[in-house]
């Protein structure tokens, strides 16, 4: 298996690059179709907003958007169309409380969703839900990347981070073109249970699994030695001079995750280089 199709949704010029470059090193490296959606979004809220507004109104924030969304694909267009790949490119209008309908419907036939970090300077109000929407929705996988980091064609590198939950299975089989191809796949474990199933031999089965698909694997076993897992992971990221971070999404809802923070948010926030993710 490889990534055959890979997109990208862009909604603004400003954070659009990082995400273009990874997309153009990925369809290189896999001699992959690249595609970019970019989408003017309608940030008003309707059902507060249509009350007392009139057609003016409405017809001047779609206009903006129509703007913001023919602005980005000129971006997308011409900075694809130097890369020598595979590409194709749309724009349209999405009021953002439709967004995920828009998403969804390309992630559903993508192999590979690439987004830009959806939380940070420059970030719309869209950003967090396309990344969910091409999770929940789309059922695609999601490589996060971050503003200034390096492009990766095929990590040499990767991480896993495990903790036998059906997340992280779903992430890593997902994951398995990458993970294949790496040099090293570091399996980590943050506090083994002492009662699981795994008790006595902590990712003996998902290292097993990985070496029959021919992975190259060693076991990491960490100790919680910081409140948050997020940073334990971001820290044996670095000290293991990792490419890329794969993890299950969203383990718990994302209305805690949302309100109380959560791996996930965490690690979007944080990492300094790309996580690919699923649910």
């Amino acid at each position: 298996m490889a990534y055959k199709s890979l997109l990208t949704i862009l909604t603004a010029p400003k954070t659009a690059v990082a995400p273009l470059a990874q997309l153009i090193a990925l369809a290189e490296q896999q001699d992959a179709h690249a595609e970019a959606l970019c989408l003017g979004v309608d940030r008003t809220q309707t059902g507060y907003y249509y009350a007392g507004a009139n057609a003016m109104v409405l017809q001047e924030t779609l206009a903006r958007a129509q703007t913001e969304a023919e602005e980005v694909l000129e971006v997308a267009k011409s900075t694809l169309a130097k890369s020598g790949v595979r590409w194709s490119a749309e724009d349209g209008v999405a009021q953002i409380a439709d967004l995920g309908r828009h998403v969804a419907h390309h992630a559903r036939f993508s192999d590979l969703v690439v987004v830009g970090r959806p939380y940070g300077k420059d970030r719309g109000a869209e950003a967090e839900p396309i990344v969910e929407a091409a999770l929940f929705e789309g059922h695609a996988p999601v490589l996060v990347v971050p503003d200034n980091g390096r492009t990766i064609g095929q990590p040499k590198t990767v991480m896993v981070a495990w903790n036998e939950s059906e997340e992280a299975m779903t992430a890593i089989r997902k994951a398995l073109p990458f993970l294949k191809a790496a040099d090293l796949v570091r399996i980590v474990i943050i506090d083994p249970p002492q009662h699981g199933p795994e008790r006595s031999d902590p990712g003996g089965m998902l290292s097993q699994f990985l070496a029959r698909h021919g992975v190259n694997c060693e076991i990491d076993v960490l100790s919680k030695t910081m409140t948050r897992v997020s940073d334990i992971l971001n820290r044996h990221a670095t000290d293991t001079e990792s490419d890329m971070i794969v993890m299950g999404a969203y383990g718990h809802s994302r209305f805690r995750e949302a309100i109380l923070g959560g791996a996930t948010r965490n690690m979007l926030e944080q990492a300094k280089v790309p996580v690919f993710m699923a649910h």
